[in-house]
């Protein structure tokens, strides 16, 4: 019966953790503390994206969500970025988008962005 009980609330995390990926065009799960989180925050922040934040450690079950999403992506750490729904990763994979002009064009599919790219 304890099994059961701890599968259906490792389901309901799933469940709420997806729903919060998909709750808006970019979404951040970060820890407050998190130098890594700070930066792709930031990031987000300069190229003009509206995004919304996810604090984990702020989270009544914060925990729980963390470890569902490295189940569910593969990564464990945060922050952990979805545009659309769809992961695409933490901070090196966000910084090595922006670098090589990826995340800009993401971003402005996504309508997360309210400035044409070439203003920047």
């Amino acid at each position: 019966m304890l099994l059961s009980s701890i599968e259906m609330s490792k389901q309901a995390a799933l469940k709420k953790a997806k729903e919060l990926a998909s709750s808006a065009p970019v979404v951040v799960f970060s820890k407050t503390y998190c130098g890594y989180c700070n930066r792709v925050k930031q990031l987000l922040t300069q190229v003009g994206a509206t995004y919304k934040v996810i604090e984990l450690d702020e989270l009544s079950g914060g925990y729980e969500l963390q470890s569902v999403l490295g189940h569910w992506t593969g990564q464990s750490t945060v922050p952990n970025v979805f545009i659309e729904g769809k992961h695409i990763g933490g901070c090196d994979s966000v910084l090595e988008k922006h670098k090589n002009n990826q995340l800009l064009p993401l971003l402005n599919d996504a309508g997360a962005v309210a400035i044409n790219s070439a203003q920047l």
